[in-house]
């Protein structure tokens, strides 16, 4: 596999994408609404789980809407500017922009609706596979973190099976950046103590 993308287009990438992931909806939206400051309620972030934690059901899905979106901006976006090279370098900037947002001190989401808009402009097969396998766990468990790592290792199988090799390559890395983020809600769900859907914290 051989990277074909001249160095101007790949910073522009990275830069779109980065500005663009870097939005923080959660909090813009919850403040529009004149919401208490989201960092200051349950685990503290700025997503769509933590939202809900307002008790306001259309904020959450609002954020949900956005965050994912903003990921599948990035990646349209560079695609239809620079190439699917582009897409990819894009998509994973549009990650990391979330987590790590400069207008928040770094300190922004775990990524799971801009990992799922990433995918569904990448490679919309990997997403519904994402979407159908965290409704079920969701469903069964009532545990968003919980649904959120089992459907990403879905998107990583899906586009292992049926994408391109850069698509699967750069699946696996953000899958394996949604379980880093994850990871005090794994020792939680370890430990039987993580909150569920539509719980207080």
């Amino acid at each position: 596999m051989t990277w074909s993308l001249p160095a101007f287009p790949t910073f522009l990438s990275i830069v779109l994408g980065y500005l663009l992931g870097s939005i923080p909806f959660g909090l813009i939206i919850t403040r529009l609404a004149g919401t208490q400051d989201i960092r200051t309620i349950g685990s503290g972030n700025i997503g769509a789980t933590n939202v809900l934690r307002t008790g306001r059901k259309e904020l959450a899905a609002a954020t949900l809407l956005f965050d994912a979106l903003k990921g599948t901006a990035a990646v349209l976006i560079a695609r239809a500017l620079w190439g699917e090279e582009a897409a990819l370098l894009a998509g994973l900037a549009a990650f990391l922009g979330h987590v790590f947002p400069v207008w928040l001190h770094f300190k922004g989401g775990k990524g799971v609706a801009t990992f799922l808009g990433i995918t569904l402009g990448l490679f919309w097969p990997a997403a519904i596979a994402f979407a159908v396998v965290w409704l079920g766990c969701a469903r069964l468990t009532r545990y968003s973190s919980l649904s959120a790592l089992i459907a990403s290792i879905a998107t990583e199988i899906t586009a292992s099976l049926f994408g391109t090799a850069q698509t699967a390559l750069l699946l696996g890395l953000l899958t394996l950046l949604i379980w880093i983020t994850h990871r005090a809600n794994i020792a939680r769900l370890l430990a039987g103590t993580e909150g569920r859907i539509g719980g207080k914290a």
